[in-house]
């Protein structure tokens, strides 16, 4: 099969580095161009800094077969010219950009700009395909030849990954959360310094809590041709930043509408495995990887489960006061939750033959 030609865009950045190794000798997508603020030989050029220093944050070498992909400025980048375009920019340029992206291609985003529009499925594949349909409604609406899909909040994804099964199973009414996020999920923007956040945890990350409980009753939400109409589930969280460089941990509390002990719970977890006959190239062996070791899942040993794409629990525990379970989960914020996790929703889209060369 020929590859799909794709592009990057917002390559040298953080976000933009995960498509960059998440795509590496990808046999679905062949990165042809990158598109940064300006035009450059090639993405080894552009991740020079002036003072000779690499851009390249990543804890494994820039591969081989990026090295010489053409850089191009947005201004002289046309969409038309690639079958998919894979976006890790800020929110504000996506507003801008990724409309005139989908006007021809499909375009796979990490950035928050199109998540809440009611003609924008939030998908997490494996959890909600049912709703990729939807983006048949975004294209007769909005005249467009492509799409535009963002990937959920990083911290949502692990979250809606160990609830869809107990939602499925049980019913949920009530869920409870708090997080210990990690550093990579606040980028190199400004708000965490190095020195506020040694030896420390900090309670507040603004916007995340509204993001966590908006998004997580979109995706567990219910999908018809209209639209979605949200899970009816009873959510609050307390979202904070921990001296952890990768992968959230989330302590959750769920009271279900049924019933069930913790061996039926058990059951339906382990049960719970959609890749299990998949041939999609970034998804993980297994969706969530139960512990029973009560000091697991920690984010040093487990974020890299699965190629960073396998959520982890653990601390699995009948709980009294909301009537149901509580766990310990971690999960990758920019594998699963950002970049890894948009090339595999791209593959999927592919398999359900909506993307096309």
């Amino acid at each position: 099969m020929t590859r799909l030609r794709a592009a990057v865009v917002g390559a040298t950045g953080m976000a933009g580095q995960q498509f960059v190794q998440a795509l590496s000798n990808h046999p679905d997508f062949e990165v042809v161009i990158m598109v940064t603020s300006r035009t450059l030989k090639n993405y080894n050029e552009a991740l020079l800094e002036s003072d000779g220093s690499s851009r390249w944050i990543q804890n494994t070498p820039v591969p081989a077969d990026m090295l010489e992909v053409p850089v191009i400025s947005s201004k002289e980048f046309r969409p038309e010219t690639v079958d998919v375009i894979f976006t890790a920019i800020e929110s504000d340029l996506a507003k801008e950009l990724e409309p005139w992206f989908a006007q021809t291609t499909p375009t796979f985003s990490t950035a928050s700009a199109f998540r809440y529009f009611d003609d924008t499925p939030l998908l997490i594949t494996g959890v909600n395909d049912d709703h990729a349909e939807l983006i048949r409604k975004q294209q007769r609406e909005r005249g467009w030849k492509g799409f535009v899909l963002p990937v959920p909040n990083c911290t949502v994804t692990g979250l809606a990954i160990t609830l869809k099964p107990l939602y499925d199973r049980f019913g949920i009414q009530n869920v409870l959360m708090v997080s210990m996020q990690s550093l990579s999920g606040a980028g190199r923007s400004p708000g965490v310094r190095s020195l506020d956040i040694l030896d420390n945890i900090i309670p507040y990350i603004p916007n995340e809590e509204g993001k966590v409980r908006k998004e997580l009753l979109k995706i567990l939400g219910e999908y018809s041709s209209e639209g979605i109409a949200p899970a009816e589930i009873h959510i609050n969280c307390i979202c904070t930043r921990a001296n952890v460089l990768d992968g959230h941990t989330e302590s959750v509390f769920v009271g279900l509408k049924k019933q069930a002990g913790l061996s039926e719970i058990k059951e339906a977890i382990n049960g719970y495995n959609p890749f299990q006959n998949g041939n999609l190239h970034s998804a993980p062996d297994r969706m969530i990887h139960l512990f029973d070791d009560p000091f697991r899942p920690q984010p040093r040993l487990d974020r890299e489960l699965g190629g960073g794409m396998t959520t982890s629990m653990g601390r699995l525990e009948e709980e009294s006061v909301l009537g149901g379970v509580k766990y310990v989960l971690v999960s990758h914020n920019t594998k699963m939750g950002a970049g890894k996790g948009a090339v595999l929703l791209a593959e999927s889209m592919l398999a359900r033959g909506l993307l096309h060369g």
